[in-house]
């Protein structure tokens, strides 16, 4: 991330390395870390045409990439066709989890592992929700934003 406060977030909620890529080549120190094989897997949850690009760069052969974050702004990613056929890079396209995948995420909340409040970066109305989403285009914010509160409707 580019964002101190987001790289402490991750921290909170369990990240044990993490990369500010404002003041750090990501691919090297990635490369370093992994002693030059490259990341098992590698998120895009923010979107952006610099993290989509470095996540598939940062991938090891036969790693797997997952694209969570919507495109933002202009900028289009450019996918480097030659990288991901050489490397036998995976790449999956997400936005939640499978079903299946439930029973394991519940297991990590009730033993504490996983406390979901740390995720939630802030509570709004259905109205303020609409516009959080169209902020969106400009920046991700550093947790979700849950819609918790919705206007009265007659009986």
């Amino acid at each position: 991330d580019v964002s101190e406060e987001a790289l402490k977030k991750a921290q909170e909620v369990g990240a044990t390395n993490t990369i500010n890529a404002k003041k750090i080549n990501v691919q090297k120190r990635v490369l370093e870390m992994t002693n030059g094989i490259g990341a098992d897997l590698t998120i895009d949850a923010a979107g952006f045409k610099a993290t989509c690009e470095s996540a598939i760069h940062c991938a090891r052969r036969g790693g797997r990439m997952v694209q969570v974050g919507l495109p933002i702004g202009d900028q289009i990613p450019t996918v480097p066709m030659g990288m991901v056929a050489g490397k036998e890079l995976e790449i999956v396209g997400s936005h939640g989890c499978a079903a299946e995948d439930m029973p394991e995420i519940l297991s990590l909340v009730q033993s504490g592992r996983l406390d979901p409040k740390k995720l939630i970066e802030r509570e709004v109305t259905l109205e303020e929700g609409a516009k959080a989403l169209m902020d969106m285009d400009h920046g991700s914010p550093i947790g979700m934003v849950m819609i918790t509160q919705f206007a009265d409707l007659p009986h």
